[in-house]
């Protein structure tokens, strides 16, 4: 993960915060530090995660702070469904690796070996009553997230910001790609905000460095980032305004979105918190620690 810029919680620069309620969907710590770790580290959230595979639940449990959750569920369409364990773990999916794919890259082939097959019950996150009123859905379910948040137009009725994994190529047979995912998450009111980073790898037979990990020029998955009502935050109730403000200042440090949302509550009720906002952006930019 990219690390985000090193700046102030936003209750520290403008006086004001809301509480949010974050639904990790593969909580897997694979990756490393989740994007909303600044909210759990001021205590300005409340998680609830999603990790069918027991080690991984077993180690998050063990990590796990007092606003925490994790439940042992894997996350699709409320149906039974095949589950391919691939020889990588960060492979394994509901849906089926494409070896004529996998085979243009390096490691690949290896990795989405599928070892073993098992049914899983799936859930839907419609059914999940623990994430009502979440405002902050994540997902990386390896190509399985339109099928999730299609099982969860309730839910996105709540939910503010979304960061979803997609894919530019089809690493598994029938997997939607990020064109599919952006068409889905427009028709629900989000708008697409940026990429949070994106991942290449180099087209074989082609090496770089002699590092199978390395990138050049095709691009195969990013994390992307959805705002609800970016262009039109004046949909927004206040709550919604400084509950987005607050995500995507302390998690992605998009400082112009978070202006502009902080305006829109400003033009309601004749505050200044935009301008609080960049006075604190300012003094903490001159200050020796921020060099």
């Amino acid at each position: 993960m990219p690390q985000v810029p090193p700046l102030p919680p936003l209750e520290q620069l403008i006086g004001r915060a809301a509480r949010i309620k974050v639904v990790d969907v593969g909580a897997n710590p694979i990756d490393g530090t989740p994007p909303y770790a600044s909210l759990l580290r001021t205590g300005g959230a409340d998680v609830v995660g999603f990790e069918p595979n027991p080690e991984a639940l077993a180690k998050l449990n063990l990590m796990k702070g007092p606003t925490e959750t994790y439940l042992p569920h894997a996350v699709g369409d409320g149906q039974r469904q095949t589950l391919y364990i691939c020889a990588a773990p960060g492979m394994t999916s509901l849906l089926q690796p494409d070896p004529a794919v996998l085979s243009r890259f390096h490691g690949f082939p290896a990795w989405g070996q599928v070892v073993e097959t098992m049914s899983v019950d799936t859930v839907r996150l419609d059914d999940v009553e623990d994430i009502i009123g979440a405002q902050f859905l994540k997902l990386d379910i390896q190509g399985g997230e339109l099928m999730a948040m299609r099982h969860a137009e309730t839910r996105l009725r709540d939910i503010l910001v979304i960061q979803t994994e997609v894919e530019f190529l089809p690493l598994y047979r029938d997997q939607p790609l990020f064109s599919e995912v952006e068409q889905y998450l427009r028709s629900q009111g989000f708008v697409f905000h940026r990429f949070y980073p994106t991942v290449s790898r180099v087209l074989s037979p082609l090496i770089v460095d002699n590092n199978i990990y390395a990138g050049l020029s095709q691009l195969l998955w990013a994390d992307a980032i959805f705002v609800k009502e970016l262009l039109r935050p004046q949909l927004l109730d206040d709550g919604q305004l400084l509950a987005t403000a607050m995500i995507m200042h302390d998690c992605y440090g998009s400082i112009d979105l978070v202006l502009s949302f902080l305006t829109a509550f400003d033009g309601r009720h004749g505050t200044q918190l935009g301008a609080d906002y960049l006075a604190g952006l300012q003094r903490h930019q001159a200050t020796p620690e921020a060099a």
